[in-house]
């Protein structure tokens, strides 16, 4: 099969990241704008996008892309594409549309465009007149932006940030994608302390073990494009099969995951069973305060309640100052911290974060908040 381009579409802040992760599997990066990371592959680089990537939200394959100015060209530059490549004769393909800054502003009308010529397209090729479309789900879609219309077609199904594990859910939950994301932008490694002092149903200890054990995230769910014939079940299987071998099932971590909530940690424990890594993970029922630093170069990496409700945001200030008490009893540990309160901040510390990324969490605009401890010493050379 000729080389694919192939779009990971991610949410706004974390392109680097994907990039990185894309690039980390061997696929040759062609661009990089604002919520997507396009690239080039063939039909393994879909198997493996979607077993491997971290923090993109899917994989889509792009179909093709072309300047439009009136619905006629929207339908002949449509049918021109090699649909029958992918769609098969009982294949579902529903489209969704949206447009932006473009002549063509009427996104149900391009839809009903987009479908028709799939539809005159597959006709001719399947000597058809009608197609009952219940087998696999070919979802396209089309995305008009400045008269530039790219067509693609998901291959994920259900979002990457759903891995299979969440059995057991709290209110308000993060993102696996963003837990994920939060971990890779720390400095922490294996060997080193990682400490979630709210980790609710345990997403980003969660997150965290399975980067580090090289525990493919797409490992344990189905994607949509696992039922189009166009990709070998035995590819599949032989890309899981490599996925297993890579996980490093004996490396040691130190983990530890709490929270005041005890529904919330027996909901952790659940899902830690899950993805694999409950065994490297000591949950615990316990406030913040009560977190005390167990070894040098500890890192905290945590998403507190954002207290959102009336009355909650003067709870968060105590929490904060705990917080800060545990950094001021050593030194050496170090703070990643994901919120939407401004405040957080200016009350955490007379100094201004070492670092600081606009991110967002679902729809809340949120900044990830990064202070760094005091670094390792060199061991001298004797």
């Amino acid at each position: 099969m000729p080389k694919l381009e192939l779009i990971a579409t991610t949410t706004f802040g974390l392109e680097a990241i994907v990039k990185r992760e894309v690039e980390h599997l061997n696929y040759k990066i062609s661009k990089v704008e604002n919520g997507k990371v396009t690239y080039m592959g063939d039909e393994s680089a879909i198997v493996k996008s979607n077993l491997w990537l971290r923090c993109a939200d899917r994989v889509l394959l792009k179909m093709g892309e072309f300047s439009v100015l009136s619905f006629e060209e929207l339908y002949q530059q449509t049918k021109a594409l090699p649909w029958e490549e992918w769609i098969p004769i009982d294949g579902k393909f529903t489209v969704n549309g949206s447009s932006v800054k473009s002549k063509l502003y009427s996104v149900p009308d391009c839809q009903s465009i987009v479908k028709k010529a799939i539809v005159d397209r597959l006709k001719e090729f399947y000597q058809c007149q009608w197609f009952t479309e219940t087998g696999a789900d070919f979802t396209t879609k089309v995305s008009i932006l400045k008269d530039i219309a790219t067509l693609t077609i998901d291959t994920s199904g259900s979002g990457l940030h759903k891995r299979g594990y969440r059995v057991q859910d709290v209110a308000a939950p993060i993102k696996e994608t963003l837990a994920s994301a939060m971990v890779q932008l720390s400095f922490w490694k294996p060997g080193r302390i990682l400490a979630d002092p709210f980790c609710g149903s345990g997403t980003i200890p969660i997150e965290a073990a399975m980067l580090a054990k090289n525990i493919a995230p797409g490992l344990n769910r189905k994607f949509v494009s696992e039922e189009w014939p166009a990709i070998s079940g035995q590819l599949w299987k032989a890309c899981r099969k490599e996925a297993y071998n890579a996980i490093a099932y004996d490396l040691v971590l130190h983990i530890q995951a709490s929270d005041i909530d005890a529904k919330a940690i027996e909901a952790a424990k659940e899902n830690a069973v899950e993805a694999g890594v409950d065994d490297c993970i000591h949950f615990k029922v316990m406030p913040a305060s009560k977190l005390t630093p167990a070894d040098n170069h500890g890192i905290i990496i945590c998403n507190p309640p954002y207290g959102e409700r009336i009355g909650e945001k003067e709870k968060l200030i105590s929490v904060y100052h705990d917080l800060k008490k545990i950094l001021e009893k050593d030194k050496t540990w170090s703070l990643y911290l994901l919120t939407s309160d401004e405040r957080f901040e200016s009350i955490f510390s007379e100094k201004p974060a070492d670092k600081r990324r606009k991110l967002y969490n679902g729809r809340i605009e949120v900044t990830y908040y990064q202070y760094y401890g005091e670094k390792p010493k060199r061991k001298e050379r004797t």
